[in-house]
C-alpha cells in the first residue's frame, strides 16, 4: 500500500472511528430504550435480554472470521459490505413490527458489525505505519468508546422521549451512508501478505458454543431445566469438540497455544469479566431508573452520567499509563472501582439513596474507563508480531463474549427473582445476588490483573511467543529446502 499524506491518514482514521462510533453508540443507546421497547411490543425480562444479546452473540461469532476474510480478499471491500449490512439492518430494526423480528433484524445489523471494528483496526494500523502516529491513532481510536459511553444514554433518553425508540436506529442510517461514501473515495484498499486459510468447522463450533451457552442462560428462569438441558450439552459438545479439533489444524480459528502466556490467557478472562459486567450494570441500571423510579427515558439517560463521564475521562489517562508503567495499575484501579461499586450496591442497597446511587454510578465508570486500554495490551503482550492481529481479535472477541454473558446471566437471575412480582416492590432485593455478580467480576479484573502482569507472567509470554515463532518460521525452512 502506498504511503499516504498526513492528511489522508487522518481522514481515514476519522471514517474508522466514524464506524466504531455508530456500533458503540447503538449499543449503549438502545440499553435507555428497553422500558421503552418492553411497553410498545409487549416483551418478557428474556425478550429484552434477546434485543441485546442477538446482536453481541453474533458479533462475537463472527468477529475472527470476518477479520481473517478481510485479510484474505480485502480490508477496504469488507469494510464497506460491514457498513452497508449494518445500515441496512438497522433501517429494518426500525421498522420491526413485533419484537420476534426486531431480534431477527439485531442479528443482521451484528453480522455488518462484526465487518468494522477489526477491519476498522486493521485498516488502521496498515495506514499508520510509524510506531507512534499508530499509537496516538489507536488511542484516538479508544476514545470513540469513552464518547459513545458518554453520550450514547442521554442520545437514547433524548430520541426515546422526543421521537420513539425506533429513532436509535435512524442515527445509524446518515453517519453509515457518510462512511460508506467516504470509504469508497478515500480509504485505500490492503490485504494481509499471507492470509490465515478459513476454518469452517472451527467457526461452526464456535457458533454452537456460543449460542446453545447462551439460549440455556436466558431462557432457563422461564422455561426450566427440561427445555434448556440438550442446549447446555450442544456447547459442551462444542467446546470439547473445539478442544480437540482445533490444535490438529494448521491454521486453526482460535490457536490454544495462545493460552499457554499467562497474560493473554489473563487478558482474555478479564475482557469477558469486565463487559459482562458492563453488560449486566447498563440492564440492571436502566430497568431500575425507568421501572421502578418512574424516570422517563431522557432523565434516566442524565442518571447515567455519573458513570459515562468517568469512563470517558479515564479512558486516555488509562492508555497514558499503560504506556509509560504498562499495564497493572491501570488493572488494579478497575477492578477495585468495580467491586467497590458492586458491593456498594449488593451489601448496602446504593439505589435507595441518591448519593450511594451517584457513587455507585461514579466507581463503576472509574473502572470501565481504566479497563478497556490494557485489555489488548496485555493480550498482545510478547506475541509474535504476525499473531499480535489475531491475539488483538480473541481479546475483540472476549469482549462481545462478556457482554453477551452479562446480560443472560444478570436477566436470568433478575427474572428468577421477581418472577411474578411487579417490578417496584421487588427488584431491589431481586437485583442483589446480580450485583454480588457484578462485583465478583470486578475482583476477577483485580486478582487476574495482578496475576497477569508480573515477572513470572512476562516469562510465560516470552516462552508462548518463541514457540510461536519456531511453529511459524518450520514450514518456511521445510519448504525452501524441498525448493533447494
Amino acid at each position: 500500500m502506498p504511503e499516504l499524506s498526513h492528511r489522508r491518514r487522518m481522514l481515514v482514521l476519522a471514517i474508522c472511528c466514524m464506524s466504531l462510533l455508530i456500533v458503540s453508540l447503538d449499543t449503549t443507546a438502545l440499553n435507555v430504550a428497553l422500558p421503552a421497547m418492553q411497553r410498545d411490543l409487549d416483551a418478557t425480562t428474556s425478550g429484552l435480554q434477546w434485543t441485546i444479546d442477538a446482536y453481541t452473540l453474533v458479533l462475537a461469532s463472527l468477529l475472527m472470521l470476518a477479520g481473517s476474510t478481510a485479510d484474505r480478499i480485502g480490508r477496504k471491500r469488507v469494510f464497506m459490505v460491514g457498513l452497508a449490512v449494518f445500515t441496512a439492518g438497522s433501517v429494518l430494526c426500525s421498522l420491526a413490527p413485533n419484537l420476534e423480528l426486531l431480534v431477527v433484524f439485531r442479528m443482521v445489523q451484528a453480522v455488518g458489525g462484526s465487518m468494522l471494528n477489526p477491519v476498522a483496526m486493521s485498516i488502521i494500523t496498515n495506514t499508520f505505519t510509524d510506531p507512534r502516529e499508530r499509537a496516538r491513532a489507536i488511542g484516538v481510536w479508544g476514545a470513540v468508546v469513552g464518547i459513545a459511553m458518554a453520550a450514547g444514554p442521554l442520545v437514547g433518553g433524548l430520541l426515546v422521549q422526543s421521537v420513539s425508540w425506533r429513532a436509535i436506529f435512524w442515527l445509524n442510517l446518515p453517519v453509515g451512508l457518510a462512511a460508506l461514501l467516504l470509504t469508497l473515495r478515500y480509504v485505500p484498499e490492503s490485504r494481509a501478505p499471507r492470509a490465515r486459510r478459513p476454518d469452517p468447522v472451527g467457526q461452526v463450533l464456535v457458533i454452537a458454543l456460543f449460542g446453545a451457552l447462551t439460549y440455556a442462560i436466558i431462557e432457563a428462569p422461564e422455561s426450566g431445566a427440561g427445555p434448556v438441558v440438550p442446549f447446555a450439552v450442544i456447547a459442551v459438545a462444542a467446546l470439547l469438540a473445539l478442544l480437540w479439533y482445533e490444535p490438529r489444524r494448521a491454521e486453526p480459528l482460535i490457536d490454544l497455544r495462545f493460552f499457554r502466556s499467562a497474560p493473554f490467557s489473563g487478558a482474555t478472562v478479564i475482557a469477558i469479566s469486565a463487559f459482562a459486567a458492563l453488560g449486566g450494570f447498563l440492564f440492571l441500571s436502566t430497568l431500575y431508573l425507568q421501572n421502578v423510579r418512574g424516570l422517563d427515558a431522557l432523565h434516566a439517560g442524565l442518571w447515567m452520567l455519573p458513570m459515562a463521564v468517568p469512563t470517558f475521562l479515564c479512558a486516555p489517562l488509562s492508555g497514558r499509563l499503560v504506556g509509560s508503567r504498562g499495564p497493572r495499575v491501570s488493572l488494579l484501579v478497575a477492578g477495585a472501582a468495580m467491586t467497590a461499586s458492586g458491593v456498594l450496591f449488593a451489601a448496602f442497597e446504593a439505589e435507595t439513596s441518591n448519593a450511594t446511587l451517584l457513587l455507585g454510578y461514579a466507581l463503576f465508570g472509574i473502572g470501565f474507563g481504566f479497563v478497556n486500554a490494557p485489555i489488548t495490551n496485555t493480550a498482545v503482550s510478547g506475541m509474535p508480531r504476525a499473531q499480535a492481529g489475531v491475539a488483538a481479535a480473541v481479546a475483540s472477541t472476549s469482549r462481545q463474549l462478556g457482554s453477551t454473558l452479562g446480560v443472560a446471566v444478570i436477566g436470568a437471575v433478575l427474572a428468577s427473582g421477581i418472577g411474578s412480582s411487579p417490578y417496584r416492590g421487588s427488584f431491589v432485593s431481586a437485583a442483589r445476588p446480580g450485583w454480588w455478580i457484578l462485583a465478583g467480576c470486578g475482583l476477577a479484573v483485580l486478582v487476574l490483573g495482578l496475576l497477569s502482569s508480573g515477572r513470572w507472567a512476562r516469562r510465560t509470554a516470552e516462552r508462548t511467543a518463541a514457540s510461536l515463532e519456531t511453529a511459524e518460521i518450520r514450514p518456511v525452512v521445510e519448504t525452501a529446502s524441498k525448493g533447494a
